[in-house]
């Protein structure tokens, strides 16, 4: 096998660069793809990282602004985590799951134990976000036949939401396009509205909405029948539908009514867990609620290597250890579940959060919000919102109407576009950009990130006027 090399400064990827544009057009199924160019796209090469930044294939370096799909929390390039890859690697490699164990899975499950809130106490690994929130999911639909309830399965989920892309997961998702082309488990799943404040309806007080949002699950419970609801599924903070941030209050309520309904409260923190908001999780710490189970993925490994998961309560556990049906089976697990080299990663992984970045979050969270929210002098800016390390710049024609660009549906891409010429890789959602840089990101880099993207929303705003799409 041919020796690994280190890239000087400058360097590019190497001379393979156009030929893996070519073989990706020629052979690479891209995730999310149009039909017009399924299976002949090429996207942007990239081809290294070093703390928050990225180089493409030209030799351009970006801040990386999404920190990879909001995971690389602890930056590129982090000799430890690949010392600790290669080192496991080397003591065992796999080992599967049905009949055998390892002492990293083991280990890391009681580190994440203690770190999340009331008696969630137990870890089931998966290999991704979408894979937790379908673990979740199966897991209440065996709770519920164990305990004689086969008709207690349906699912409450929210519009804005994104929980995932295998069946079930994905059907629980509630942003626009999401599918519009794709079937889902519609029969299961009872749809909420989004708790976004930015878009309640005109004239309606943010303590209104609260209470509107509240009713409206309220209200569903007891129109449904509690009997035949299963769980609740939310994130803590809408990620990927725009950052939203719910009014407070909201999450304390909706956990009081499940617990009043006996239905089982899965909060999603694949994106909010593992430092995105300051600690390993935001359930408990930033919101003050005490799910009974909670998803994660992404930055449990920053990306390193993947690995996801459900942290479930002992309660529920002890009421299946209780139960008349000893025998049950719970027939759900996966080739990869508590892979070790994943399990050993992410132990490193959360020993750099406890040392130092999880404070260093907590540290520059303020400037970060504080400096993105002087983007909302930009006229086609509608709002800028966001919590912790992660942002959301919502783009409106119109203040008042709070119209998304109907005229231009792409004016995140356009925004993206700019972006990257100017040095800053940008999230773009329809008429939104979405910023969740790495966790060790400094002020001054924070500086350097707002700054590129006022002049990319500059730019954009131009361009929008001159082809007469936006008076501004």
């Amino acid at each position: 096998m041919a020796a690994v090399r280190d890239l000087k400064a400058g360097e590019t990827a190497g001379p393979g660069d156009d030929d893996a544009v070519e073989l990706a057009k020629r052979h690479l199924i891209q995730p999310w793809p149009y039909a017009g160019s399924v299976g002949s796209e090429a996207r942007a090469l990239i081809g290294k990282g070093d703390g928050i930044y990225i180089t493409d294939n030209t030799g351009k370096r970006l801040i990386d602004g999404p920190a990879g799909m909001w995971c690389v929390n602890v930056g590129h390039r982090r000799e430890e985590l690949a010392r600790v890859m290669y080192d496991q690697a080397m003591a065992l490699s796999y080992n599967t799951p049905w009949y055998t164990m390892n002492a990293p899975s083991a280990e890391l499950a009681k580190r994440i134990a203690g770190h999340a809130p009331g008696d969630l106490s137990h870890v089931f690994y998966t290999t991704g976000g979408s894979s937790a929130v379908e673990t979740a999911l199966r897991f209440m639909q065996f709770y519920n036949n164990v305990r004689g309830r086969p008709e207690k399965k349906l699912i409450l989920s929210r519009g804005g939401a994104y929980h995932g892309s295998t069946y079930l997961s994905a059907s629980l998702n509630g942003r626009p396009r999401d599918r519009d082309w794709m079937d889902g488990a519609d029969d299961v799943v009872v749809k909420l509205s989004s708790p976004d404040p930015f878009r309640r309806p005109q004239g309606m007080s943010l303590a209104a909405f609260t209470d509107f949002l509240v009713d409206q699950f309220r209200d569903t419970v007891a129109r449904v029948g509690a009997d035949r609801i299963g769980a609740f599924v939310g994130e803590p903070v809408q990620a990927s539908g725009g950052v939203v941030v719910p009014p407070d209050g909201y999450l304390k309520c909706i956990r009081e009514i499940c617990r009043d309904n006996d239905i089982l409260y899965v909060s999603d923190e694949v994106v909010t867990g593992f430092g995105r908001l300051g600690h390993v999780f935001a359930s408990g710490d930033v919101f003050g609620i005490d799910p009974d189970m909670i998803t994660f993925a992404k930055g449990v490994t920053s990306g390193y290597f993947p690995l996801g998961g459900v942290i479930i309560s002992e309660r529920l556990l002890e009421e299946l250890r209780r139960s008349n049906h000893p025998d049950a089976m719970f027939g759900h697990g996966l080739t990869y579940t508590s892979h070790p080299v994943g399990c050993a990663v992410a132990l490193k992984n959360l020993d750099l959060l406890e040392e130092s970045v999880l404070a260093h979050a907590q540290a520059v969270s303020p400037y970060f919000q504080a400096q993105l929210k002087t983007l909302e002098e930009l006229p086609l800016v509608g709002e800028v919102r966001g919590v912790g390390l992660m942002g959301c710049v919502e783009c409106v024609a119109d203040r008042e109407s709070k119209d998304p660009l109907q005229l231009d549906k792409n004016v995140g891409k356009r925004i993206d576009a700019h972006c990257h010429e100017l040095g800053l890789l940008v999230r773009p959602l329809i008429n939104m950009c979405v910023m969740s840089p790495p966790l060790i990101i400094t002020r001054e880099q924070i500086d350097d990130m707002v700054g590129i993207l006022r002049e990319g929303i500059s730019r954009t705003m131009d361009d929008l006027r001159k082809e007469g799409v936006w008076r501004g």
